[in-house]
């Protein structure tokens, strides 16, 4: 009798989402031209840039939808994910399942952007290659159970790109050339960078509050900066339902100031945050924690 042996799944290489990524990097180049460049489109930017990657993706796809760190009423769980279709960075139900299954096999063979195939991998290739399970919509039904029966949230799914298309006409309207350029292009190529470093940088680079077993997440203060939280990536494997991710001092998070914000104006309850306390064996440099609510 011969070893039975484990295939490997086979990658397809996906054409589509290459070209799209080339167009949205080649349409941002655009700004460097006089004809499309106004201070008030880079205020834009910047301001959608802070909307769609830590109100949409951080909060809304991310805390609120994926983790269910925390409850706000449903109009306001609906703008939020919808902000975060406006990143496009896939339909939140996608979303949500891939970045469970991220969790379930952390840098392992059933984790869609693994760190232990490389940075490049983990940033992006990923996304390059269809995978027969992780890009498979009844695999990824298994991940979303809470979300499969939610006509908006499959409306959104189905239709983020085009949903992108009528904003880009809508600040055409308003702001011309420049506004599309700045508030789409521009601001869509520095939110992926942003949020692909969580995956990339946010394993590789920096340090540890909690040893985790075959994890190669860690707390990137770079990434926390740029990504609005985000970054304190070890805080967030370690305790992956905290709606607060920076959870030391110095761990600025961004996300969390909006999430206190909408707190303060009842509009957040329930809201689940890890506590830390040092290991009695400092010399590890290690913590420990454990999960609280904080009540609106």
């Amino acid at each position: 009798m011969g070893e039975i042996k484990h295939v490997k799944p086979t990658y397809t290489f996906n054409r589509k989402t290459l070209g799209f990524f080339i167009f949205l990097h080649l349409g941002a180049l655009l700004a460097f031209f006089p004809f499309a460049f106004s201070w008030s489109a880079v205020a834009l930017m910047c301001f959608l840039h802070w909307l769609t990657a830590s109100a949409g993706i951080c909060l809304g796809y991310h805390r609120y939808l994926t983790h269910r760190s925390l409850e706000v009423p449903k109009w306001l769980g609906y703008t939020l994910v919808f902000i975060g279709t406006l990143a496009v960075e896939n339909g939140p139900i996608k979303w949500v399942g891939q970045h469970r299954m991220h969790h379930a096999g952390s840098d392992t063979d059933r984790d869609p952007h693994s760190a232990k195939k490389g940075f490049w991998w983990s940033h992006f290739i990923w996304m390059l290659n269809t995978h027969p399970d992780f890009d498979n919509p009844e695999y990824i039904k298994k991940y979303t159970k809470d979300l499969q029966d939610d006509r908006f949230y499959q409306f959104l799914d189905k239709y983020f790109v085009a949903v992108q298309v009528a904003f880009g006409f809508l600040l055409f309207a308003i702001g011309g050339v420049p506004f599309v350029v700045w508030g789409i292009f521009v601001r869509i190529v520095l939110v992926y960078q942003s949020t692909w470093l969580v995956n990339s940088a946010s394993h590789m680079f920096g340090y540890k509050n909690f040893e985790l077993e075959d994890d190669l997440s860690t707390n990137c203060w770079w990434v926390g900066v740029a990504a609005y939280g985000e970054g304190w990536h070890n805080n967030h494997h370690a305790f992956p339902q905290s709606a607060r991710h920076g959870l030391r001092p110095m761990e600025i998070d961004a996300t969390w100031i909006l999430i206190c914000l909408l707190r303060k104006l009842g509009l957040a309850k329930n809201i689940k945050v890890a506590s830390l306390k040092r290991l009695d064996d400092e010399a590890n440099g290690y913590f420990k924690g454990e999960m609280i609510k904080k009540a609106a």
